[in-house]
């Protein structure tokens, strides 16, 4: 197996005026009064294939070329770092169509973005290619799911357990046990007994106490929060004390619900790209809800509506006069915040929606605090 610098037990030494002759590159010393040999010149004309590549000729038009320079950043660069080279290698160098090819993807390094980048490719992915293109984006979401699969359980059905417990229970749901605790600083001594102001019940067991629904735009520039959202969305259809809904859109609406439980097929299922038409999405989300005020609705747009937008408002009116509560999230993403339509955003805010980006880390606190009835504040 190879090992990476970082991953090596003798750290690499380098000079000042190496470390700048690496940053700088090859043309800050055509006279090459800086030596630079070994590890350095492998890890030196790596770079130099990518990142001076009009000069070079970059790392030209043949798989043999890509597959050595995709085992030599692996080589000689962490993972984080690799990742990065590989997407400025299909954005910089036009490799889209090298990076479908079975020998290639096999020696990628998985990360999101290279799963954005299959699934906008996924119609024109050879029938060869597809099984290791499948295998990519399944490691990926399983490194994904271990991540948040614990923290989004334990946040939904610890809230879950509290929303139950502010019910209204009938009077064979009533705990009793947690009912008389909750209420012995209302024990009257001239009656001997405790009234109970507040009764707390079981909870109903049979029936998914939330609706949520997941409305995601997939338009290219949401690759990383379709990803994203496609996990948690499979995570939270796992859990019986929540019913998940899932349903993508650009100028078209597709419900994927069904697909909810293999997270791969949800993702093969999307289709990056294309316009928006927001305000169909929402229409067609509000036919899927039949108890709105147990129902959470997120929409997950960066709010560049493609339609009209007057009857996105409307649309928007009708959900929150229907008593659903509505979240807009700006991007589900660890890329910070992202690019959106401030106008649109101020006007949802201005209705009292919380309009905001959100981490994936983040995400179960905020669908906690929303099946709690809580008031959100900015997760970005």
């Amino acid at each position: 197996m190879q090992k990476t610098v970082e991953e090596t037990t003798e750290p690499l030494s380098t000079t000042s005026e190496q470390r700048w002759r690496m940053v700088l590159g090859q043309q800050s010393d055509p006279q090459n009064s800086v030596a630079v040999g070994g590890v350095l010149q492998a890890m030196d004309q790596a770079m130099e294939a990518l990142y001076n590549s009009e000069r070079k000729g970059g790392l030209g038009a043949s798989s043999p070329n890509v597959n050595r320079w995709l085992g030599d950043i692996r080589q000689y660069f962490p993972s984080a770092v690799v990742q990065i080279m590989q997407r400025d290698a299909i954005e910089r160098l036009g490799l889209k169509e090298l990076f479908l090819q079975p020998e290639i993807l096999e020696n990628l390094e998985p990360d999101i973005h290279l799963v954005g980048t299959i699934l906008s490719l996924k119609k024109i992915i050879p029938s060869e290619t597809k099984s290791t293109a499948r295998v990519v984006v399944r490691k990926v979401v399983e490194e994904l799911e271990e991540r948040l699969r614990n923290p989004l359980k334990t946040a939904i059905q610890g809230a879950v357990r509290h929303a139950q417990r502010q019910r209204r229970p009938k009077w064979n749901d009533i705990d009793w046990h947690r009912t008389i605790k909750a209420n012995l600083k209302h024990y009257q001594p001239d009656l001997k007994t405790v009234i109970p102001e507040q009764l707390i019940g079981f909870g109903r067991k049979s029936n998914a106490l939330k609706h949520i629904v997941l409305l995601v735009d997939q338009s290219g520039s949401m690759a990383s929060s379709v990803v994203y959202a496609s996990v948690c969305g499979a995570v939270m259809a796992s859990l019986p004390a929540v019913k998940t809904h899932f349903i993508v859109f650009d100028t078209a609406v597709a419900d994927l619900t069904e697909h909810l439980k293999d997270p791969v097929d949800l993702l093969f299922g999307t289709q990056l790209g294309g316009g928006t038409d927001i305000a169909k999405a929402l229409v067609y989300a509000q036919t899927v809800i039949t108890q709105p005020k147990d129902t959470i609705l997120v929409l997950l747009t960066d709010l560049f509506e493609g339609g009209n937008l007057q009857h996105f408002y409307e649309q928007i009116r009708q959900i929150i006069a229907s008593d659903v509560r509505l979240i807009c999230l700006l991007a589900l993403s660890d890329q910070g915040a992202p690019f959106y339509d401030k106008n649109v955003a101020m006007t949802l805010a201005n209705y009292d929606i919380p309009v905001f980006a959100c981490t994936p880390n983040q995400f179960p606190n905020l669908m906690a605090k929303a099946i709690k009835g809580e008031q959100l504040t900015s997760f970005s």
